[in-house]
């Protein structure tokens, strides 16, 4: 890390702090402030700079320097807060979606497409359902199943976040609210909605009329990022089924076992359901 701390001009300027996959150091520099974010080496994160250099600092942070080899970027530095932190529901996912909206724009190319996924998806699906117990009826998993022939595999060249929720919202002085954390995947900016309501489960669990926050939720986001709210619902209900099946191999990240995790699985297979429109 001092190695790159040289190569950029940079100094040390704040605490360290870590996610999941990677560590985040702020510098300062002659130019002002900006952090260093080094990534633990995964195939996830090979295509973070290449969604960034697509932006260039629209509605994400800008990058101003890259070390792929190092898995490290120079990136603007935003705030210590995320979107998550924010006291009202709509505004959570109205700035999602009006963010989701602008990451939307051509792909470069060589990045990874979500369409290439699909026959991962169809095969997962089928075996998850067959091995594990679940209370969804087969209506909802056979709806997921039609999302992936029908919408996966065929997908725009559209450059899209691939993991956009709260916490990879932050806020910031040039912009209201940046991105960060992006996947860089080329396919349909409905995912992208289908992932952030997927995040708001915890709050759905408060919900006094689920079903009536859960198409709330589904409106607002379609209408700010200028989506097809059929077409979220879609992704979002294939990312439900998802997660439940997920849930059961794997926990979640808020724990892997006990009776919290036990509930959400249970809650993912009504959400799925909730989402699956009738025939």
């Amino acid at each position: 890390m001092d190695e790159l701390l040289g190569r950029w001009g940079c100094a040390p300027d704040g605490d360290v702090v870590h996610g999941g996959v990677a560590v985040v150091v702020p510098v300062k520099r002659a130019s002002g402030t900006a952090v260093l974010k080094v990534s633990f080496p995964h195939p996830g994160n090979v295509h973070e700079p290449d969604a960034f250099a697509a932006w260039g600092g629209r509605g994400a942070v800008l990058l101003h320097e890259r070390a792929d080899e190092r898995f490290a970027m120079l990136l603007e530095r935003a705030g210590a807060s995320t979107l998550a932190d924010a006291g009202d529901g709509d505004e959570i996912v109205t700035v999602a979606g009006r963010l989701g909206r602008r990451l939307a724009v051509p792909a470069p190319p060589g990045l990874p497409r979500l369409s290439e996924r699909a026959g991962e998806w169809d095969a997962d699906l089928r075996a998850d359902a067959a091995a594990l117990p679940h209370t969804m009826p087969r209506r909802v998993v056979d709806a997921a199943l039609a999302t992936v022939r029908e919408l996966g595999r065929e997908q725009p060249d559209t450059l899209v976040h691939g993991d956009l929720h709260p916490g990879n919202i932050l806020p910031a002085d040039r912009e209201p609210w940046l991105a960060v954390d992006p996947k860089g995947h080329v396919g349909d900016p409905a995912y992208d909605g289908g992932t952030l309501l997927k995040s708001r489960a915890l709050a759905f669990l408060e919900a006094d009329d689920l079903p009536k926050a859960v198409e709330h939720n589904l409106n607002v986001y379609a209408d700010a990022a200028e989506l097809d709210v059929e077409r979220v619902r879609r992704w979002a209900q294939l990312h439900a089924v998802q997660a439940a099946f997920h849930g059961r191999r794997h926990g979640f990240g808020i724990g892997r076992d006990g009776p919290l995790v036990d509930r959400l699985t249970r809650f993912a297979d009504h959400l799925a359901e909730l989402l699956t429109r009738r025939a």
